[in-house]
């Protein structure tokens, strides 16, 4: 596909990985969380792959070994791949900066980069070929949102060119575009020697700014398709649902998209119903009548017999004893919910937590 690059570079920046996801509650390592199954960074991994990508270096700061323990030299996942940890985290400009010694593209070609905790469907073999198109010296995902006051804005000329970078209005006139910064970049090689070395560096305040200032050429390319932030727990499970279904794509998924997705050795009940993306781990089990919708079961968590769950993680281990009723809802690693009980939006169960028969209620009484 890359007839003129010996290699193709590049970066995932999965340092954040383990703060960001905390809210979980789950003594899963953080960074490995699996997203209907496999670890966020597992499917970034494969679409670089299938854009063409042949060398990953993964930018660590959190817990570097169960990255390397995990995905080890890359092979198992058609990629070479290197670990460049922080001691200290540099912010992304910084972390950027610390993986240049590791790469060895030449000094004009392109590096992508990419943002950790991260779900998104755009092309990325077309930002690259747009990189090329353009002469750019710097190349950023834009994806358009409803509502952009929640982000940094960075708006754009006819040819593509980027004016500015905005920090998240205040005021609705201030939304000058429904663009944002989506979380992968497209450097020329050179540049990345350029950003300052030894501290820590944001490439939305600092980086981009001082690039657009000094003339350099900085285009966005914009993209409609798939992309969600998992930073949140809500957004952990949306994602979920959404690669289950088939509307987030990945080639790591390990299995076929559709209402469900049971891995083997999970024990599902015939008169059970699984829909809206669940994602059913091995060693779990469903009871006769539970329903189970749009949720994210990890391995050996059990759903006993006339439990509904929806939108919820379930974390290994953990049980939803009968009757219960769980909606946007996070369980921890072998914590037990009694018979009867009622979560609603928002509650978080911490790990190994017991909650007796009927200790927690919304509805009236019955």
């Amino acid at each position: 596909m890359w007839d003129s690059d010996p290699v193709l570079e590049a970066v995932l920046l999965v340092g954040g990985q383990g703060t960001r996801l905390r809210p979980l509650t789950v003594t899963t390592p953080k960074p490995m969380l699996p997203v209907a199954g496999v670890p966020c960074t597992e499917h970034q991994i494969a679409r670089a792959r299938e854009a063409g990508v042949t060398r990953v270096i993964l930018g660590t700061s959190y817990k570097p070994e169960v990255f390397a323990e995990y995905f080890g030299d890359g092979s198992r996942f058609g990629v070479e791949l290197v670990y460049a940890t922080e001691d200290v985290p540099m912010g992304t400009g910084g972390a950027i900066r610390h993986v240049a010694p590791y790469l060895k593209s030449r000094p004009g070609d392109p590096v992508l980069i990419f943002n950790g905790d991260l779900l998104t469907g755009h092309d990325i073999a077309g930002q690259v070929k747009r990189w090329r198109d353009d002469s750019a010296d710097v190349s950023l995902y834009l994806t358009r949102v409803d509502d952009p006051r929640a982000y940094g804005l960075v708006p754009t000329d006819a040819n593509g060119r980027v004016l500015q970078f905005l920090e998240k209005p205040a005021t609705p006139e201030e939304c000058v575009t429904d663009q944002i910064n989506a979380g992968c970049y497209v450097f020329r090689r050179s540049l990345i020697d350029t950003i300052p070395v030894g501290r820590p560096v944001s490439v939305e305040r600092e980086t981009f700014p001082d690039l657009l200032r000094s003339g350099a050429v900085v285009t966005g390319f914009v993209d409609d398709g798939y992309w969600l932030d998992l930073g949140t727990p809500l957004a952990f499970v949306q994602g979920s649902k959404d690669l289950v279904t088939g509307r987030a794509p990945s080639p790591a998924l390990p299995g076929p998209t559709g209402e469900y997705l049971v891995r083997p050795g999970a024990e599902v009940e015939p008169d059970a119903i699984l829909r809206g993306g669940t994602f059913v781990g091995a060693g779990a089990t469903v009871g006769s009548g539970a329903i189970v919708d749009g949720s994210s079961l990890f391995d050996g968590a059990m759903i006993a017999a006339g439990a509904f769950v929806k939108d919820s993680v379930i974390g290994r281990g953990a049980i939803i004893g009968t009757g219960a009723h769980l909606d946007g809802v996070v369980v921890g690693d072998r914590a037990m919910i009694g018979p009867g009980n009622e979560l609603v939006r928002g509650a978080r169960v911490w790990p190994g937590v017991a909650l007796g028969e009927t200790a927690v209620r919304f509805s009236s009484d019955r």
